[in-house]
């Protein structure tokens, strides 16, 4: 089969989560046989402040790490018809701009023969549904929604029995835990400081019960605004900036423990969408504390995967414990590696998504 996938970028994580799952799926589709094309605008907003952040070394370390996928740039007047021409299957990240969105979609309208995806991995539909509602989807055989309750949303829009649930889910052929174990010390966090969505949560329930706990926290991202840093001082974290997600298993590998702090919208009106990061610090074999969030799919086994905290004292009373206790912190990373081998892995979202592609009557054999 040949896929399309229209995407924000490839090349760029800068605050483009995305990236980490598709990059894993691609590959994955790549390896059963199937021809893949990823395409992503010449320039984008994750790539430019990419650039401005770290220069052109900053892609050093996506190529290093995917040397088998190769993203094809296009140009703002390219010819959507030309992009897709041979094409089985294309899927449209909803991070694409509306005129893009619609011409694809009247391209199928007109009698284009392949099948045509709009795929969803973001809050919008519910914090700013007029942005969503203003994609026209009309041309469009079905959505993939990265979460049950936002595949809810939609079927409440009119598209009941065309959109399938298509979870994030770890590239494990890049995450796995170190082949060889090195000292570990304190609590780390990957994550962007974002809108605001999780300020007060982030010094409840990492900055104040790390220092709480005696740990040293080193914190990995970007968007901080001066005053974000302020508090990272005040709590004597270490911030380093940006680093590229392909380095994350390394930084993972150093320290005792990471913490899950979820956005708003994913620990109220979206509950059960779990980050990449879960999916991806699981995979690395780094014990994880989760902030309140409810498991609504049954997606892990809360308690056994991973640890809940429900205030900041509980998340300092789990570094302690697993400061303290190996042979615990040993059975936990054991028990989420083993769920996410069992359910969570880029290969299993590849075949996910070879399944939904045979209901569209594709054939889902390789290209070959």
């Amino acid at each position: 089969m040949n896929i399309v996938y229209f995407t924000h970028s490839l090349r760029s994580c800068w605050n483009h989560g995305n990236a980490h799952f598709l990059r894993g799926v691609l590959r994955e589709l790549q390896a059963l046989g199937h021809r893949v094309r990823a395409l992503e605008p010449d320039r984008n907003w994750s790539l430019d402040n990419l650039l401005a952040d770290a220069g052109e070394a900053g892609l050093a370390a996506f190529r290093d790490a995917y040397p088998d996928l190769r993203p094809e740039p296009y140009a703002p007047d390219a010819d959507p018809a030309a992009l897709v021409d041979g094409a089985d299957l294309v899927i449209v990240h909803e991070w694409n701009e509306p005129a893009l969105v619609a011409a694809l979609g009247a391209r199928r309208k007109r009698g284009a023969p392949f099948r045509l995806l709009f795929h969803d991995t973001h809050h919008r539909a519910v914090s700013a549904p007029a942005e969503m509602q203003a994609f026209d989807l009309s041309g469009y055989d079905g959505v993939l929604a990265f979460g049950e309750t936002l595949s809810a949303v939609y079927r409440a829009w009119g598209w009941a029995g065309r959109v399938w649930t298509w979870h994030e889910a770890a590239d494990t052929r890049l995450f796995h835990p170190p082949a060889i174990e090195v000292e570990r010390d304190g609590v780390v966090w990957i994550g962007n400081w974002g809108d605001g969505e999780r300020t007060a949560e982030l010094e409840r329930f990492l900055f104040a019960p790390v220092q709480a706990a005696g740990m040293a926290l080193d914190v990995y991202g970007v968007r901080y605004p001066d005053e974000a840093k302020t508090t990272l001082a005040r709590h004597g974290a270490r911030y380093h900036g940006w680093a590229p997600n392909a380095r994350a298993p390394a930084i993972f590998a150093q320290h005792l423990a990471t913490v899950h702090v979820p956005r708003r919208y994913y620990a109220t009106i979206l509950p059960g969408i779990p980050t990449i990061r879960v999916f991806e610090a699981l995979a690395c074999g780094i014990p994880l504390i989760s902030a309140p969030w409810h498991d609504a799919e049954g997606l892990f086994r809360p308690g056994t995967d991973f640890l809940i905290a429900r205030s900041g004292d509980d998340v300092a009373a789990h570094l302690r414990q697993l400061r303290d206790d190996p042979k615990f912190a040993r059975e936990l990373t054991t028990a989420g590696l083993a769920t996410i081998h069992a359910r969570h892995t880029c290969a299993h979202r590849a075949h996910e998504l070879l399944a939904t592609a045979a209901q569209l009557d594709l054939p889902t054999r390789n290209a070959a």
